[in-house]
């Protein structure tokens, strides 16, 4: 159980662990923003074809 203990506490003190988290949190807000604007930008869309469609 020290050995894991020990383990955490090297890997919180590592520089690099941080730099991956860092990178992990902004790819994660990143896929979060996009699929915020592309799920509004899809319904936008929709919405106009089918006003396209319905004129037809």
């Amino acid at each position: 159980m020290d050995k894991f203990l020990n383990n955490c506490k090297e890997f919180m003190k590592d520089e690099e662990g941080l730099t991956v988290i860092e990178y992990v949190i902004g790819a994660a807000l990143l896929v979060l923003g996009l699929t915020t604007i592309f799920t509004g930008f899809g319904a936008a869309l929709s919405a106009k074809l089918n006003n396209i469609i319905n004129s037809i």
